[in-house]
């Protein structure tokens, strides 16, 4: 199934949304925390999904990691998602975890051919399993891999190239990791808006202090 694009302004979506029916396009929830089999949550997306089209995010795929995928999570996803048939699902370019330990973190990725390989073949099973064509997003990083055989925007390029997935720019992580590794955070913007995949930005708060 094709994301939707061009759906204009969105908001997270919080709790003092649900009854103020606010004047924008759209909602993204962060699918973790729908993955129930009933209950009020449910009920008040349901409700939520009659007014307004939603964009599910997650944050626990792990596309990146080194760890079987999650089937039953994956599942749980898919139910969610033919559920509220939402705009469109994402999650990260990162890894969270290895041998059943969750580092409650997004972790960036070494930008080797391996790693492409990995991830690609990874992208295309989950798309497979979810019957859509995912959005995936940039994360911030804090470290570079002095291994790494490619630049992010190319590993990002081909990864979108050969798995026939959308993109989410993150602002704000451009420019953390740019801050992070004294690099330019308008060449890799540009450089990311030039890609034919991208199907929509997102902006968050940042401080220069940690």
């Amino acid at each position: 199934m094709e994301p939707s694009s061009m759906l204009g302004f969105g908001l997270g979506l919080r709790p003092r949304y649900y009854d103020a029916k606010p004047r924008v396009d759209w909602f993204e929830i962060i699918t973790e925390n729908f993955l129930v089999p009933g209950g009020r949550p449910l009920a008040m997306l349901d409700r939520i999904r009659a007014d307004y089209p939603v964009a599910m995010h997650g944050v626990s795929l792990s596309s990146a990691s080194t760890a079987p995928l999650d089937f039953d999570y994956l599942r749980s996803v898919k139910d969610l998602s033919d559920r509220i048939d939402p705009a469109w699902v994402s999650d990260h370019l990162c890894w969270t975890g290895v041998h059943g330990v969750n580092l409650h973190d997004l972790l960036p990725v070494p930008y080797t051919f391996e790693a492409l390989d990995h991830v690609v073949e990874r992208v295309l099973r989950v798309q497979d399993i979810l019957k859509r064509r995912l959005i995936i997003e940039n994360v911030s990083s804090y470290l570079t891999c002095s291994f790494s055989q490619m630049s992010e925007q190319a590993f990002i390029a081909e990864m979108a190239r050969r798995t026939d997935c959308r993109l989410l720019l993150d602002v704000n992580n451009v420019f953390v990791s740019a801050f992070n590794h004294g690099a330019s955070a308008e060449a890799f913007a540009v450089a990311r808006r030039r890609l034919d995949f991208e199907n929509y930005a997102e902006i968050g708060a940042r401080s220069d202090e940690a």
